[in-house]
């Protein structure tokens, strides 16, 4: 992995842990952070032994969205210098959505800008109580990048998401939760508890249906549905015909416990 000290990586037992490591600066996103994501998020796709993803931050914050100092230092190249930022963030945000293995967020405190979408990203978000986000960019006269513009309509509805992000409003946790923007919020010092639980329950499921469910659920607004429904037979009937698909039919009908593999 490019620059493995900015994107901590740690594997266990199929879950893959990529803990953010800026904590001095926020894990604020530079040039070096975006391009250590963007390695990240293709060897978390990649690897056929991760059976999920946990995304996180180092210290106080999730993240705080692009480094303002680089920004500020980038002068009259800035717009070379934003064009580079996000092309390395957008390369990881789609790897991370389009992977056939779920991504859970462990939003341990504050998110903004593209953090917030990094934050959100998850199939199953899941914030301290401390958190709170915010989109950030009308405060520094930037549009947003890193798909918020895109994430925040399905999540939230396009009412909701044109107040967060025309009108910079901050959002707790619990509001949050409230509005679909996250799964949960839980108390600080139950983070890491309900977060071992969430991975340790989608690691033990079927991969490979977990995959085919996202993709589904991804390309489903630009579709009619009987095209979806075409899509979803042709899933269902790939599902069957895993291992996973007939281990898990046969621990029904044997009134036991599947054990998944992931294939």
């Amino acid at each position: 992995m490019n620059q493995p000290d900015l994107v901590l990586a740690q594997r266990e037992s199929g879950l893959l842990t990529l803990t953010l490591n800026r904590p001095e600066a926020g894990n604020a996103i530079d040039v070096a952070m975006a391009d250590a994501l963007m390695h990240a998020a293709i060897e978390a796709d990649e690897d056929a032994s991760v059976r999920a993803v946990l995304l996180t931050g180092r210290g106080r914050f999730f993240c705080v969205g692009g480094d303002i100092g680089v920004f500020a230092a980038g002068g009259e190249h800035l717009g070379p210098l934003l064009k580079e930022i996000a092309g390395c963030l957008h390369s990881a945000i789609s790897r991370f959505a389009r992977m056939r293995k779920p991504l859970i967020t462990a939003i341990n405190g504050p998110a903004a800008g593209a953090g917030l979408s990094l934050a959100i990203l998850g199939d199953i978000a899941i914030a301290a109580r401390s958190a709170h986000f915010t989109l950030a960019y009308p405060a520094i006269g930037l549009s947003p990048d890193g798909g918020s513009t895109w994430l925040l309509p399905r999540l939230v509805g396009l009412r909701k998401a044109q107040e967060l992000a025309l009108c910079n409003r901050r959002t707790t946790a619990e509001e949050a939760a409230a509005m679909g923007l996250i799964t949960r919020s839980v108390a600080d010092d139950a983070l890491a508890a309900e977060v071992t639980k969430t991975t340790t329950a989608l690691i033990a499921s079927a991969t490979g249906a977990l995959g085919r469910t996202r993709q589904l659920l991804l390309s489903s607004f630009g579709v009619t549905l009987e095209s979806q429904m075409e899509e979803e037979a042709r899933a269902i009937a790939e599902s069957g015909r895993s291992a996973d698909g007939r281990e898990g039919i046969a621990a029904f009908l044997a009134k036991r416990t599947a054990h998944f593999t992931g294939e």
